[in-house]
């Protein structure tokens, strides 16, 4: 039987379409960095959502996009935004308590956890023997990539890798959700404006609750990284990935987030000028071959 058209897999659009989706959010993380000595993280988190959505709402009104009609959607744009919301709460506390490396491999269980969830949710987009065994091989690249986490030192570690732990089914909730509710029948940017407009508020108050503030003007380059997280990768990475769960096996793109990452690593040691260190090589490698192994023909 041939897979439904909601849970085909990846063509040579869709797949040069998300590699180049992974660049930009690795070069994102290189900006929330660049940017958050001057901007605190909720409060830079709320504050380009609260921007984007802006961005997207004049998009949508030039384009005549529908954002007001009753579709039934409310309920399931309103959970996706709290899970929106929830996902950078937890990713940005957690990290304060926890190890990058520690944060970073507990937060790509997600593509497991979408594996997982597909399997009940989305009939037709079900990983067989092979495609585990890619999606492993890809997870050991980003195991080798990071290194193995060392012993809890702290026991505020534990909690800050069980809010890790939370963001990636969070993000990983909000994938399965948007491929089997009805938000998979209206536009990516009406998905995208749910998720801005929840998560404003909840991150707004979660910057209140942990007394985030900004003390002086933030630098030019600040500003400019903060410019390239609200109006590319936001605006506009954030509305084609929607797109692009709503056309495509959803477990087979989750995959392909382990690229993120290593993009991350590479665009530090450009921008940054961050060591790459041979292991990574090593680590490339076997995402790539786990990628291959996901997404072979049957």
């Amino acid at each position: 039987m041939p897979p439904s058209p909601s849970s085909r897999p990846l063509d040579a659009v869709a797949i040069a379409v998300t590699i180049g989706l992974c660049v930009s959010w690795g070069f994102n993380n290189v900006a929330i960095k660049i940017a958050i000595h001057d901007i605190p993280p909720l409060i830079q988190s709320s504050t380009r959502s609260l921007l984007a959505a802006f961005l997207v709402g004049a998009w949508c009104r030039l384009r005549a996009i529908a954002l007001f009609e009753r579709d039934g959607t409310l309920a399931a744009g309103a959970f996706a935004g709290v899970l929106f919301a929830l996902e950078f709460l937890l990713i940005y506390r957690g990290l304060a308590w926890t190890t990058v490396t520690r944060g970073t491999l507990f937060l790509y269980l997600a593509p497991f956890f979408v594996v997982i969830g597909s399997r009940w949710l989305i009939p037709g987009d079900r990983f067989h023997l092979w495609q585990w065994m890619g999606l492993l091989l890809s997870f050991a690249g980003i195991v080798i990539a990071f290194g193995v986490p060392g012993p809890v030192s702290d026991p505020r570690q534990i909690l800050g890798d069980l809010m890790l732990v939370g963001a990636a089914l969070a993000w990983a909730a909000t994938t399965l959700l948007i491929k089997a509710t009805p938000l998979s029948r209206i536009s990516p940017e009406k998905t995208l404006l749910y998720q801005l407009v929840i998560s404003v508020p909840l991150l707004g108050i979660g910057a209140l609750v942990f007394g985030e503030r900004i003390s002086a003007m933030p630098s030019a380059l600040a500003l400019g990284a903060f410019t390239y997280q609200t109006v590319w990768v936001v605006s506009v990475t954030f509305v084609v990935w929607f797109a692009l769960i709503v056309r495509y096996s959803a477990a087979r793109l989750s995959v392909f987030t382990f690229l993120a990452p290593l993009c991350g690593v590479t665009a530090g040691h450009f921008v940054l000028n961050e060591p790459l260190t041979p292991p990574f090589v090593i680590a490339a490698i076997l995402v790539a071959a786990g990628l291959i192994l996901v997404n072979r023909p049957g």
